[in-house]
């Protein structure tokens, strides 16, 4: 008999899609002269007094494990950032560190769910929440969010879609891939509803730090919520440390435990230089992020009021680095425009469909690349919007 290896594929992983974002650019792949407004990632480079502070790592010989937990140093350090700066206050054996926030997401969800368990999230979201949830055995939820209340998420909807399955909340402000927020009164409501309802809460504040109006507020800070809340964050955003691929997680220790058995036995635990960087970034590394920020924010002004003038109308993220701007006007799919949108002007942008169905007739552009090369890629889409709309 015929070995078939797809048979041996476990349902759960076989159901799964591919992430719409890695099949768009495998059709980048090869191109010349494409200006990326793609892909996910600052244009700046790490710091030099990070990356110095990984160098010295390695010259003083810091390339063996760490606690499973990760640097006590480094989870004292973030203790106090998050009383400083998110109001939360953490013992350093609440906090795990965790191979970026990717993987603190992963063992959360299987820590906490069982076959069935209902975790809700809002949509359009980042690509790995739904697969993330499917690959722990859970049922994935999703509640639509609009442009028209900037895509913030609201206890109302949440409620219409709780049953007694719900098990997660899951949330993410400001928000890949639309730079939603949310503000205090609205977090206020959804935390009484997940205290009446008895659900825990996954916040992936990731881009806090890339807020641009208003105060960023975490609803682990707020009355009740610190016990039944899992705080993920991380570096990549922040400081420019993608590759560096440092996150953590706080919360309960009680869950945090739970995390870390599956840490221990699958990751073992984060690089220890990464950790020493890492370090060095919370402790020293706020001016740089207040730089970067800056330039964000210039470059969002840029894109939003570019892309209105073309004829695509796009609110003003107030937070990440990504605009979200609807292309309905154009009368094509998100896949067909961003393809032919490639094909024709070399410009990449991620189809709002790969974040989800209501995420169909947006278009993500991600401004973490230069104003010139901003200024060119609305340019050369501009063109295409004239044509395309004949």
């Amino acid at each position: 008999m015929a070995f078939q290896a797809d048979s041996f594929i476990a349902q759960n992983v076989r159901s799964v899609p591919r992430s719409g974002i890695r099949d768009f650019f495998d059709i980048v792949q090869g191109m010349k002269d494409v200006i990326s407004l793609g892909v996910g990632e600052p244009d700046f480079v790490t710091p030099w007094h990070i990356r110095e502070a990984a160098i010295y790592a390695l010259e003083r010989g810091k390339t063996g494990y760490t606690s499973n937990l990760g640097l006590l140093k480094l989870r004292e350090a973030i203790a106090v950032h998050l009383r400083q700066h998110f109001k939360v206050s953490y013992d350093p054996k609440q906090i795990l560190i965790a191979v970026g926030v990717s993987e603190a997401l992963d063992i959360a969800l299987r820590a906490l769910i069982n076959p069935g368990d209902e975790v809700i999230y809002h949509e359009p979201c980042y690509v790995s929440y739904s697969p993330s949830i499917s690959m722990a055995h859970g049922v994935p939820v999703a509640v639509a969010c609009g442009a028209e209340n900037g895509f913030a998420v609201t206890a109302e909807a949440i409620e219409k879609v709780i049953t007694p399955r719900s098990k997660v909340l899951m949330l993410n402000f400001p928000t890949n891939p639309t730079g939603g927020t949310m503000t205090r009164p609205e977090l206020l409501k959804i935390a009484e509803l997940v205290q009446r309802h008895n659900l825990v809460v996954l916040t992936d504040e990731i881009y806090a730090e890339l807020t641009f109006e208003g105060e960023h507020v975490s609803i682990a800070s707020l009355p009740g919520m610190l016990e039944r809340t899992i705080f993920l964050h991380g570096f990549s955003k922040a400081y420019a440390m993608t590759g560096f691929r440092i996150g953590y997680a706080c919360g309960p220790i009680e869950i945090i435990e739970a995390m870390m058995k599956i840490h221990q036995y699958s990751m073992l635990c984060a690089s220890i230089i990464s950790q020493e960087a890492a370090l060095e970034a919370i402790q020293f590394g706020e001016p740089d992020t207040t730089e970067m920020r800056e330039q964000y924010k210039l470059r969002r002004n840029f894109i939003v009021k570019a892309l209105n003038d073309i004829g695509l109308k796009c609110h003003s993220p107030r937070g990440s680095f990504y605009a979200f701007p609807s292309i309905a006007s154009t009368g094509v799919s998100s896949k067909e425009f961003a393809v032919k949108l490639l094909e024709q002007e070399k410009v990449a942008c991620v189809p709002g469909s790969a974040f989800g169905a209501s995420g169909e007739g947006y278009l993500r552009c991600c401004f973490a690349t230069s104003l010139d090369q901003i200024e060119i890629a609305m340019n050369r889409m501009g063109k295409f919007v004239q044509r395309i709309s004949r």
